[in-house]
C-alpha cells in the first residue's frame, strides 16, 4: 500500500524485502548503511534473522551492534553462528564488553569459545576473568594509546594514526616510562592546541587521578562523577599501567546498581538476568525470603493488637482508625527510606552527615505529622456533624488522640526511614536492603503501640 501511494518504506519493511532476496551481497550493503542503533532494532524485531544479520555484516560493525544487545540475545546468536565468524566476532569485541559477555556464561562454554580467540586476545580475556567479580579489572581494556615523556607532539600524533584506531579512546593519551609506570594523562586538545616540536614532558604536570584493578566498580562510579572524566587509567600497586576504564563502561555499571537498588527497595533480593529470562523457581526464591521476612514482621502487628485487646473491646471506635494510622507512618517512612537511599547512592550525603539528616527529618515529620493530624482531627469534628450518634460524646478526645498519634507516628517513620539505611551503611550492609516494605512493616508494629499508648493516656476514664 505504500509504494502504491508514493509513501516511502519503513527499515523494517526495507530489510523484509531485502533478506527476502537472500542475496547476501545485497544484505551486506544495506545492513553496513544503516545506524548501529537501527541494526540493533532490526534485530530485535525479526528474532528469526538475528544470526543472519550479524553474520552478514562487517566484522567491525557486527562486534558494534553484538556489544550493546541484551545478553540472552548475545548468547543465542553465539549458539547459532559458525566457529569461524565467532571466532571474528569475540576477536573484534573491545576486551571490556568480551569479558562481560562471557563472565555470564557457563564455565564450560566459556573454555571453548577461549579456544576459537587469536593468543594475544585469549591472554587478555584470561587476565581480566581473573579478576573478582564486580571489580575493575572485568572492565578495562587494554586497548589505549600511550606515549613517552621524550616523545614530540609530532610524534605523538604519528603514534596516534597508527594505533588509535584499535584503541577504545583517544580523548586521553597516556605518559608512561620504560618501565610501563605510569606518569601523566593528556587530554589530545591540549596536543592539538601546541605546537609540533614540544616535548610531552612540558606538558606534563603529574596530577594522576588512577584506579586499581581490585577497586569496587560502584566506588569507581563515583570517582568518574567526581572528575568529570570520560576514562580513567588502571594501574597495579607498583603505578605499571595495566589499562583503561571509559564512561560507557560507568554507565552501565550505574544502570546495574540502580535496577538492583530498585528490586532491593521493592522488598526482593536482586535479580541477575532479565525478568523474562529467569527461570520461575530462580524468580521464586528470589522472592519469597524477604515477602517471609516481612510476613513474620507483620505477624507482630496481630501481637501488638492482642496486647492492646482490652483497650479495643472497650472502645471499638478505635479500631477504625488503625488501618489510617498504620499506612501513614508506612507511607512517611517509605518517602524517607527511599530519599535517603537515593541521596547516598548519588554521593550527595554520607554517613558523616547522619545529624544533619536527623534534624531535617525531625523537621520534615513535625511538619508533615501536624497537617496529617490536623486532617485526621477535622475528619472527625466533621463526621461528628454530619452524625452526632457515630463518635459519641467523647468525640473531641477521639479527635485529640487521633491528630497526636498521626504526628507521632509520621514522625517516628521518617527518622527510622531516614536513619536505617545509615546504620545498614555503617555496619557494611547495602543500604537499599532497608527497603520500603521493611520500613513500613517496622513503623506499623510501632505504630500500634504509639495509638494504644496515646490513647491510654487521653481517653482513660472515659471511652477506655
Amino acid at each position: 500500500m505504500a509504494e502504491e501511494f508514493g509513501e516511502p518504506m519503513t527499515l523494517m519493511e526495507q530489510f523484509e524485502a531485502v533478506i527476502k532476496t537472500e542475496n547476501k551481497l545485497e544484505i551486506k550493503d544495506f545492513l553496513n548503511k544503516q545506524n548501529i542503533s537501527d541494526v540493533v532494532d532490526i534485530v530485535y524485531e525479526f528474532e528469526d534473522y538475528e544470526s543472519q544479520i550479524i553474520a552478514n555484516m562487517s566484522v567491525h560493525r557486527a562486534a558494534s551492534v553484538f556489544k550493546i544487545l541484551e545478553f540472552p540475545t548475545q548468547k543465542r546468536i553465539i549458539q547459532t553462528l559458525p566457529p569461524n565468524t565467532t571466532a571474528s566476532l569475540l576477536n573484534d569485541l573491545p576486551a571490556d564488553d568480551r569479558t562481560d559477555f562471557l563472565e555470564e556464561l557457563p564455565s564450560n562454554v566459556v573454555r571453548e569459545l577461549i579456544k576459537l580467540m587469536d593468543p594475544e586476545e585469549r591472554r587478555v580475556t584470561l587476565s581480566l576473568l581473573g579478576y573478582p567479580e564486580n571489580s575493575i579489572g572485568r572492565l578495562m581494556t587494554p586497548d589505549y594509546v600511550y606515549v613517552y615523556p621524550d616523545n614530540t607532539i609530532e610524534e605523538v600524533f604519528a603514534t596516534i594514526r597508527k594505533y588509535g584506531k584499535d584503541s577504545e579512546t583517544i580523548n586521553v593519551i597516556y605518559v608512561i616510562n620504560e618501565k610501563g609506570e605510569l606518569l601523566d594523562d593528556i587530554r589530545i586538545r591540549d596536543f592539538i592546541l601546541n605546537p609540533p616540536d614540544k616535548r610531552v614532558s612540558e606538558m606534563m604536570d603529574e596530577r594522576i587521578i588512577a584506579l586499581h584493578p581490585e577497586d569496587d566498580q560502584e566506588t569507581a562510579s563515583e570517582v568518574f562523577k567526581m572528575n568529570n572524566r570520560v576514562a580513567l587509567p588502571v594501574v597495579s600497586s607498583s603505578n605499571k599501567l595495566l589499562g583503561i576504564v571509559t564512561i560507557d563502561d560507568m554507565l552501565w555499571v550505574a544502570s546495574e546498581e540502580f535496577s538492583e537498588d530498585m528490586q532491593k527497595m521493592g522488598g526482593t533480593e536482586a535479580l541477575d538476568q532479565p525478568y523474562l529470562e529467569m527461570p520461575i523457581m530462580k524468580l521464586f526464591k528470589k522472592r519469597i525470603v524477604w515477602l517471609v521476612i516481612l510476613f513474620l514482621g507483620e505477624m507482630l502487628t496481630a501481637t501488638a493488637m492482642a496486647y492492646f485487646e482490652d483497650e479495643i473491646a472497650s472502645a471499638v471506635v478505635l479500631a477504625l482508625f488503625i488501618p489510617l494510622i498504620i499506612s501513614s507512618g508506612g507511607n512517611s517512612g517509605s518517602q524517607a527510606t527511599t530519599l535517603i537511599i537515593q541521596a547516598m547512592a548519588v554521593g550527595e550525603i554520607t554517613i558523616a552527615d547522619w545529624w544533619r539528616v536527623m534534624k531535617r527529618e525531625i523537621a520534615s515529620g513535625l511538619m508533615l505529622g501536624l497537617l496529617l493530624g490536623l486532617i485526621g482531627f477535622f475528619r472527625i469534628v466533621a463526621w461528628h456533624a454530619i452524625a452526632p450518634s457515630l463518635y459519641g460524646e467523647h468525640w473531641m478526645a477521639l479527635g485529640v488522640t487521633l491528630g497526636l498519634t498521626l504526628l507521632g507516628v509520621v514522625m517516628w517513620g521518617t527518622i527510622t526511614g531516614s536513619m536505617l539505611p545509615m546504620i545498614l551503611k555503617r555496619l557494611g550492609a547495602d543500604p537499599a536492603v532497608s527497603s520500603a516494605p521493611f520500613v513500613a512493616t517496622l513503623v506499623d508494629v510501632t505504630g500500634l503501640i504509639i495509638y494504644f499508648t496515646v490513647a491510654n493516656l487521653l481517653l482513660s476514664g472515659t471511652l477506655l
